[in-house]
């Protein structure tokens, strides 16, 4: 039974810690929206969105309305176009036109954001993979809500070195294609190693080809009331800690599982996972960079800070897997630098680094994430970084991803503007030396040893 003192609970966390519902999303199979012609592609694939989704937004403001929980967007992922199209797009331009379809969807329905113009090409690439991706600049750069991720590796099949040092020229014209708006293409295009597939966070979620026809996974996020509740354990020792992230944790999530569970019956769609994910906003106060620093760091980046994000993630998981049985996406902790004030601030100061953020990386929920870099980065830079986080994410059997911004124009000590949940960043260093002889080697980097059991 819910007592009314954690009905008060629930609400304080609301009103006064930034409790939120960062995303309901809704996933769509696209499996069955082949055609002999591209028009016919791109008119099923624009009948069944609307169709599945034309409720998604107005039962979102419904549970709001219900239940007193904000949901701050409503979302759509979708099949990786490059399975979708495969058949009836012989060039880049013609996936581009399925973007603009989903792009139409998108708006006709309300939702923020559309994800799923992806491929997956962790072992190789077919043909129809390697058009999405040379479509994926002019296709961000013709749409608004459109968001596109690339698996390049995996801790099964190792990491494909074409296709990482291919990304790296594309994160370059896809700044180029979007110069006049700080290349803010970039902040939709995610490089995944072990991508999950049931991920709600955009840039990155696409549905994945085991899910069901429809599905709705949730995104709850709470930094805010993770913060507020350390707060109480000033001078504890690590076991009070850990207990006290791991009990708000718990609420947090069973949050989510309650719009989870209303919107999988107010819209006869089932329900799929919450991802648990600390994920700030610039808002000041909506901060995993001021968890760390209330964990006791004086500003994020000084020693510690990777032991600390560690057990921050790990101890967030575990209260979310205890409150839900079906935990899943990415849930930890993100560390955006553009979307949290901490990070940012903390960039302004000198004590967070390109490489300290790297490192980080190895213990967080995602990678190198909302990271604005100078804008004359050569491309083969952009793609030994991806190769670096790739690796990570191999060998240690976890997802990681790049989600790097080289701002066309603009260089260190300056800042780029994105707006709203995408914030604003300071633009960071990166390593002047050349990676060119490696990334250009071609093949693949073979998987570990430890990934190979049945």
């Amino acid at each position: 039974m819910i007592n009314i003192y954690e009905v008060n609970e629930t609400n304080n966390m609301i009103e006064h810690e930034k409790l939120d519902v960062r995303t309901i999303t809704m996933g769509i199979s696209l499996l069955d929206c082949g055609d002999s012609t591209l028009e016919g592609v791109n008119e099923k694939i624009y009948r069944k969105i609307t169709s599945l989704a034309s409720n998604l937004v107005s039962v979102g403001r419904e549970i709001e309305r219900d239940f007193g929980i904000p949901i701050v967007n409503k979302r759509i992922s979708v099949t990786p176009i490059a399975l979708v199209g495969g058949s009836v797009c012989s060039c880049p331009e013609d996936f581009v036109s399925i973007a603009r379809t989903l792009d139409k969807a998108a708006k006709e329905v309300g939702v923020n954001f559309i994800g799923g113009y992806s491929a997956l090409v962790s072992k190789g690439m077919t043909q129809a993979d390697r058009n999405l991706i040379l479509s994926i600049p002019e296709a961000l750069a013709q749409t608004e809500r459109v968001c596109s991720s690339v698996n390049v590796g995996s801790t099964k099949t190792g990491l494909n070195m074409d296709a990482v040092n291919l990304m790296g020229e594309i994160v370059v014209e896809t700044a180029k294609a979007t110069a006049d708006r700080d290349s803010l293409g970039c902040a939709k295009l995610v490089v995944f190693c072990n991508a999950p597939d049931d991920n709600p966070f955009m840039a990155g979620a696409f549905h994945g080809v085991t899910e069901a026809d429809a599905v709705i996974n949730v995104g709850v996020s709470g930094p805010g009331v993770v913060k507020v509740a350390l707060e109480q354990a000033r001078g504890a020792n690590f076991e009070v800690l850990c207990e006290t992230i791991k009990r708000t944790a718990f609420k947090i999530t069973r949050v989510g599982q309650l719009v989870a569970q209303e919107a999988s019956k107010r819209l006869g769609v089932p329900f799929g996972i919450i991802d648990l994910s600390l994920a700030p906003t610039p808002a000041v106060g909506d901060s995993v960079a001021e968890i760390l620093e209330e964990i006791g760091l004086e500003r994020v980046g000084a020693p510690g800070t990777t032991a600390a994000l560690a057990m921050l993630n790990d101890q967030v998981k575990k209260g979310g897997v205890m409150a839900s049985s079906y935990v899943g996406g990415l849930s930890g902790a993100f560390i955006p630098v553009s979307e949290d004030q901490g990070m940012i601030d903390a960039v302004g100061t000198g004590a967070l680094t390109l490489e300290k953020l790297e490192a980080m990386t190895c213990v967080c929920s995602v990678g190198l994430d909302m990271i604005a870099i100078p804008g004359d980065t050569k491309s083969t830079t952009i793609a030994g970084i991806i190769a670096d986080e790739a690796a990570i994410g191999m060998v240690n059997q976890k997802t990681t991803a790049v989600r790097l911004i080289p701002v066309i124009g603009k260089g260190v000590g300056e800042t780029a503007e994105f707006g709203g949940l995408l914030g604003y960043a300071p633009i960071m260093p990166v390593n002047p030396f050349s990676c060119e002889k490696f990334v250009t080697r071609g093949g693949r980097i073979p998987a570990p040893i430890h990934s190979f059991k049945n």
